[in-house]
């Protein structure tokens, strides 16, 4: 399916923060965040045309997984609740989404946890 020439498509992989994510991810898993921009069918989905609005800004979801594309950039997928999105699961970049809960460090929090129990068990 062909995009219309009034169709203006963002690469937002390429356009921002091309070079490597930072080394600490900006969101945890289950964190709760907003999207900040619509998200618009690249041409990857195929039931939608190219430039269809499948996800709208605003849109608050919870982080599913956290992986990389090319093993440079950081993609967040993220679960969206909105009953009026097309798509439900999405992959975004971090300039994506904000946060609506705080950061928290969970491995540090386990180990932390870990510890704690092994010293009890002493």
């Amino acid at each position: 399916m062909l995009a219309s020439e009034e169709v203006v498509l963002h690469n937002t992989v390429m356009a921002k923060l091309s070079g490597k994510d930072e080394a600490k991810a900006k969101f945890f898993l289950g964190q709760k965040v907003k999207l900040l921009e619509d998200v618009k069918n690249d041409g990857t989905y195929p039931y939608l045309a190219i430039g269809e609005v499948m996800i709208k800004k605003g849109s608050i979801g919870y982080i599913r997984t956290i992986g990389e594309f090319l093993q440079v950039i950081r993609v967040y997928e993220v679960h969206f609740l909105d009953a009026e999105a097309v798509i439900e699961v999405i992959g975004c970049r971090e300039h994506e989404l904000e946060a609506l809960e705080p950061y928290r460090d969970l491995e540090a929090e386990e180990r932390e946890w870990m510890m704690n129990h092994y010293k009890n068990k002493q």
